[in-house]
């Protein structure tokens, strides 16, 4: 059973008395909020059936956080409707125009709130499902895939609510079903918002922020490189990609010894850059692995550390 929060309806009443010349419907603030909760809790169920057992607390959690954040926020909107009233209800003369921008200043902060209310829907949605791992061979092209749909949904979104505000009706809207058209409808209808949209903003706020995020983590797989450096007792070896040279700095002149290896391993000492240095292959990334004095701190090989390396690994063990 959906667990409700209390509505405060005298808020309500006075908020509705202040910016409308219509009668307030007793009740009618308690029944919207109680059908946004209603959805949200249906989206829980939903979102049970997808995922294992062991995330069902976590999506309860979600959705009774959503539903006390939502009255909260929903009674503090009617607070501040009920501030000051509409130029339509108070008339030109003498209206309090300072306390009318502080009382939108709040209407501000609270829109806010409520997205970022309507934000935790959207954990709901992701909790249990995974995300898509940088370790997978196949995430950009997952990533991209996801960014597709992501950009026909904002597209989508865009297209119908400029369809509704020249026609205001979601009747023949080109890129909706009848059961979409349905669905948008009954939403719209519960909007506790004056003049709503089939989209409210804050959809394609959010929307506009995944599409944003997405970009930057397939250009971020897309740069990232297939080695990586490593500290060895003494010094570190570096990744140098703009030279294409794998780099060995010490703190001190290795012994002769030592330099002896590191010749015999193709690295060659670079006065200009203070180091010893091959060019980045994987071949140097083994020549590196064979000279004990270069062996990580941690005592894993230079080839274990390696991104390439663990990709291999992975694709064995499939």
């Amino acid at each position: 059973m959906p667990k409700y929060y209390p509505i405060n309806e005298e808020a309500a009443r006075r908020a509705k008395n202040a910016n409308s010349f219509s009668d307030y419907v007793p009740g009618s603030a308690t029944a919207a909020y109680r059908e946004m909760v209603d959805r949200a809790y249906t989206l829980g169920k939903q979102q049970k059936g997808r995922v294992d057992p062991m995330y069902h607390e976590k999506i309860d959690g979600l959705i009774d956080r959503y539903a006390r954040k939502l009255a909260e926020n929903i009674n503090q909107c009617n607070l501040i409707d009920a501030r000051v009233p509409s130029i339509l209800i108070a008339g030109g003369s003498n209206f309090p125009v300072r306390k009318k921008e502080k009382q939108n200043a709040a209407r501000d902060k609270n829109m806010g709130e409520y997205m970022q209310i309507e934000g935790l829907l959207d954990k709901v949605r992701s909790t249990g499902m995974g995300g898509i791992s940088a370790d997978d061979d196949r995430a950009v092209e997952k990533l991209e895939a996801k960014l597709a749909g992501l950009e026909a949904m904002q597209e989508e979104m865009k297209t119908v609510n400029a369809y509704y505000r020249k026609h205001k009706t979601l009747e023949g809207c080109p890129v909706l079903s009848a059961e979409e058209i349905g669905k948008l409808q009954s939403s719209m209808a519960s909007d506790w918002r004056k003049n709503p949209v089939p989209y409210p903003s804050y959809l394609l706020t959010n929307n506009n922020a995944n599409i944003r995020r997405t970009r930057q983590r397939i250009e971020d797989l897309k740069s990232q490189s297939e080695y990586a450096g490593w500290a060895f007792p003494g010094g570190r070896a570096e990744i140098n990609e703009g030279e294409n040279r794998l780099q060995l700095f010490f703190e001190e002149k290795p012994s002769e010894e030592q330099r002896r290896e590191l010749k015999s391993n193709g690295f060659k000492w670079a006065p200009s850059q203070g180091a010893w240095q091959r060019q980045l292959t994987k071949n140097a990334i083994y020549a590196a692995g064979r000279m004990e004095f270069l062996r990580p701190e941690d005592g894993q090989s230079p080839y274990q550390l390696q991104p390439f390396a663990r990709k291999t690994e992975k694709d064995v063990t499939r």
